[in-house]
């Protein structure tokens, strides 16, 4: 049927049209260096702006904040990966470009720092993200970027600064919510139960019929614990089992408290799991292989795929630190809002497979 039945069928129609959009929309609307660096340095300034702005608001007091981190902090790693790598092919090709970087360096902080005060998940994320994009960047850039000892080292220790810096500003201020002691404490005290309920229920398929929090009505699979943003799911009027108001602590048993592999293990089951998994591999393996395609071709003197190959190591590097904080450390960084980013950053990956030659210049 064309109407998705349940949660996890809306996610796969979701995700095909969307991949088939991005890719239909590559093939028609031409990506030169030049757009390409000016849409990722304003995008990157608008989102260390939001960022920084809403950090403030966590801090100041009468004021309500919205936690734009888990929805645009892999757009925030994909925009400043590509502004880096547009610099960098800059630089490859002779022309200077100390200016964007130096700006690069300026958003790095801004987004670290105002990201990390909100969630301790995106700093993590954030710091993957860079690591991720300076791998990429090493492969394709030899003169540019170079990954040696020191720079590995600086990365743990901005890594290991960063937890250090909000531990002691959640003292000084006496902000408990800018701790990642607490989150780590939470973890102690609520992994395990949520851990077991997972282990003991998961099947192929999903997981035992009335084991989730809906009892009797539970389907078995596809019960709301992985979904797309429930206000999307609601101005559908689709009508699925969805975790919303009150009932969000209910799906924070999971949600908040497992990696991304238990929650798709325990809503759409091993089968599930195993399909995703292969996906990320898919998308990975296809984005290298496209990457090095598009590095042979500029060191062949071809300059026709510059832009392509930024927003490719861009969407590359936030496609993997999200895969990897989502599914291996912090399901929130993947579900709801944040689902639906990475179903376009995958996207952005896959709508390189397909190039379009155009007739006219």
């Amino acid at each position: 049927m064309l109407i998705a039945q349940n949660n996890l069928q809306f996610i796969l129609e979701v995700a095909v049209i969307i991949h088939v959009g991005v890719l239909l929309l590559f093939n028609v609307v031409a990506v030169p260096l030049s757009l390409v660096m000016f849409l990722g340095t304003v995008i990157t300034i608008i989102i260390a702006f939001v960022f920084a702005l809403d950090a403030a608001f966590l801090l100041l007091p009468l004021l309500s904040h919205h936690e734009f981190t888990h929805p645009f902090g892999p757009f925030a790693v994909l925009f400043w990966v590509t502004m880096v790598a547009s610099s960098n092919l800059l630089t490859e090709a002779g022309i200077g470009s100390a200016s964007i970087k130096k700006l690069s360096l300026l958003l790095f902080f801004i987004i670290a720092i105002a990201g990390g005060i909100m969630h301790r998940s995106f700093l993590i994320l954030w710091l993957s993200g860079w690591a991720f994009g300076y791998i990429l960047m090493s492969r394709s850039f030899r003169r540019s970027t170079k990954i040696t000892p020191k720079s590995i080292a600086s990365f743990f220790l901005a890594g290991a600064g960063a937890f250090a810096l909000l531990e002691f500003l959640s003292k000084v201020l006496n902000k408990s919510v800018l701790s990642p002691m607490l989150r780590i404490t939470r973890l102690e005290e609520n992994t395990i139960p949520s851990l077991s309920l997972v282990l003991r229920n998961t099947t192929f398929w999903g997981h035992v019929q009335g084991s989730c929090y809906w009892k009797s009505a539970c389907l078995g699979g596809a019960d709301g614990y992985i979904t797309l943003p429930v206000t999307m799911i609601q101005n559908l009027g689709l009508p699925y089992h969805i975790f919303y108001g009150v009932l969000v602590v209910k799906k924070d048993y999971i949600d908040y408290m497992l990696p991304g592999i238990f929650a798709v293990a325990f809503d759409a089951g091993f089968f599930g799991l195993i399909f995703l998994l292969s996906w990320v591999m898919i998308v990975t393996i296809t984005g290298l292989k496209v990457l090095k395609r598009y590095q042979e071709q500029r060191l062949n003197g071809s300059r026709m795929y510059l832009g392509r190959e930024a927003l490719l190591i861009g969407s590359l590097a936030a496609f993997l630190s999200q895969s990897l904080i989502g599914l291996f450390i912090f399901n929130r960084s993947f579900n709801s809002s944040a689902l639906l980013t990475y179903i376009i950053i995958s996207a952005m990956v896959m709508a390189h497979t397909v190039t379009v030659k155009r007739s006219i210049q």
